[in-house]
């Protein structure tokens, strides 16, 4: 795949942002999820970077990558080990809270599987 092609995906637009975003300061962590057959482009993108990332399956077709601080990085290293709907209720709180989502919005989330899993 020629970069240039690439670089017109709207895969790589929302990928750009994502950088701006994380080199601005806005965020400190990012979950990228995209094709695999992206996946060339969107390491040596942050690699050119110098930006610490994390790659993992999603699925047959898909990768999440993982970008940002290095301490979030080792974090999601040890926790984040099988696929995101496999996490239990706390490392999804805490994967929710790492990206930097609505802490009211994740708790409410949290509260709903730990009913779910009681049930």
């Amino acid at each position: 795949m020629m970069e240039q092609t690439v670089e017109r995906q709207p895969e790589a637009r929302v990928l750009m942002n994502h950088i701006y975003e994380y080199k601005k300061g806005v965020r400190r962590m990012i979950l990228f999820t995209c094709n695999r057959r992206f996946e060339p482009f969107v390491t040596q993108r942050l690699c050119r970077q110098s930006i610490d990332y994390v790659v993992q399956s999603a699925g047959k077709e898909n990768v999440n990558v993982y970008f940002g601080r290095k301490e979030c990085l080792d974090a999601i290293r040890l926790f984040v080990t099988r696929p995101l709907n496999e996490l239990s209720p706390e490392e999804d709180f805490i994967l929710g809270a790492m990206l930097g989502y609505d802490i009211c919005a994740q708790c409410e989330r949290y509260c709903e599987r730990c009913k779910r899993r009681n049930s």
